[in-house]
């Protein structure tokens, strides 16, 4: 993986990029590369499992993660131009935990979704890859992240209700991540206790 990276501010839910599909990505070279770094620096910074290419602004279909499967087996890779295969209506077993997002950060609600989930596309260089989530946080950042690169962020997935919750607890830390988080620290509060 690409390393040496720069964190960068992270776009936040409502910005146009946030919420249409992303352009494929057509070129493998040395920007490509740096973006990846970044990316992979700003997840750290913020302590994320995943991070699309528009949640720093960026229009491409890209995604970096460093997350566990269902075995709690550490997994870290770049998908560009993922395809999302889910199972089948009949065959799939739904997992009703508890969701967050980098671009609406502190908050979180509860997401149903398949316990099971395949990308495949190319990393940074160009070569394809293939990556499984069964079970744990895998299966579920693999969807996460494709759907930021389709324009979807996991709020449009819960009903209006708990919609509405997660925008009131972003609303009551926002203080605690100013606009340039995680380029710069979190500001340090109450809810650190």
């Amino acid at each position: 993986m690409p390393s040496g990276g720069n964190a960068r501010p992270i776009t936040r839910w409502g910005e146009p990029v946030m919420h249409r599909k992303l352009q494929p990505v057509t070129e493998y070279d040395a920007d490509l590369e740096a973006l990846v770094a970044d990316m992979f620096a700003t997840m750290y910074a913020a302590d994320g499992a995943g991070l699309a290419a528009n949640q720093i602004g960026v229009d491409l279909q890209v995604f970096v993660f460093d997350c566990t499967d269902g075995d709690n087996k550490r997994v870290a890779g770049v998908v560009c131009n993922p395809v999302l295969t889910l199972p089948v209506t009949g065959d799939r077993n739904l997992d009703d935990s508890e969701e967050g997002c980098l671009s609406l950060p502190g908050a979180y609600t509860w997401c149903a979704r398949p316990d099971w989930a395949r990308v495949d596309g190319t990393d940074h260089t160009g070569a394809p890859v293939t990556y499984v989530g069964e079970g744990g946080t895998l299966a579920r950042c693999l969807q996460h992240e494709t759907d930021h690169l389709m324009g979807t962020v996991f709020g449009d997935r819960v009903p209006a209700r708990a919609r509405k919750k997660l925008y009131k607890q972003a609303e009551a830390i926002a203080e605690d991540y100013p606009s340039d988080w995680p380029a710069v620290a979190r500001i340090s509060s109450a809810h650190d206790l």
